[in-house]
């Protein structure tokens, strides 16, 4: 159960940021592509195997950062509809819950949920209450307001990624030692750090963009 609901949030990431990119068709690609790549290593057990060097998961991160530069590239000049966007946001709740259960499940070290140092939920509470907002009233957003909430959205995203890789099984681990971070070399749940995080990302990034247009 655990496993369908990372799978459906990937899903569900992908098509509204498809939505809010006017459903481009060129990220589309870039993402299944993607995705495809990290799905296929992943159940062969490619990042199980960390006594590698370099480590097998710098193809994750590295990756990560073509994917969100393609993504700019490909998304410069389109209208982006940042009410999708808080829709992706949104789905940064059933992520901590679904860390939590991992949690519970000896996958990740405490410090990774909202128990440690994780306060990501927060951003996906406020950004369902924006989303409740935007539709109820029939309002924008207060400007000065939104760019905040975005750049403190890549604040505490930035941070529990930090903790998330400090605190695997790899050369450079810190912390979650009585625990590592062991889920995310598995699938389904790579594809939390491959592609939902990357996502999120941009949706703050093409946010903030759009806010400085107008």
């Amino acid at each position: 159960m655990l496993a369908f609901t990372f799978i459906l949030i990937t899903l569900l990431s992908l098509l509204f940021f498809y939505m809010a990119s006017e459903s481009d068709k060129r990220f589309l690609t870039i993402s299944l592509l993607w995705i495809s790549i990290v799905t296929a290593l992943a159940i062969f057990g490619f990042f199980k195997k960390i006594n590698t060097t370099p480590p097998r998961f710098l193809i994750v991160i590295l990756g990560n950062i073509v994917f969100v530069f393609f993504a700019l590239k490909f998304l410069k000049k389109v209208n982006i509809n940042t009410n999708f966007l808080l829709l992706v946001h949104a789905l940064r709740l059933p992520v901590e819950i679904g860390l939590y259960q991992l949690f519970l499940q000896k996958q990740i070290p405490r410090v990774m949920t909202f128990e440690g140092y994780n306060f990501d939920i927060l951003i996906g509470i406020s950004a369902i209450l924006l989303f409740a907002y935007v539709h109820l009233t029939q309002k924008s957003i207060y400007k000065i307001f939104f760019l905040l909430w975005n750049f403190v959205g890549i604040f505490l995203l930035t941070t529990i990624v930090v903790i998330a890789i400090i605190s695997a099984p790899l050369p450079i681990q810190l912390l979650g030692f009585e625990q590592p971070n062991v889920a995310v070399l598995k699938f389904p749940f790579i594809l939390l750090p491959a592609f939902i995080v990357p996502v999120v990302f941009l949706s703050h990034i093409l946010a903030i963009k759009n806010l400085n247009k107008h």
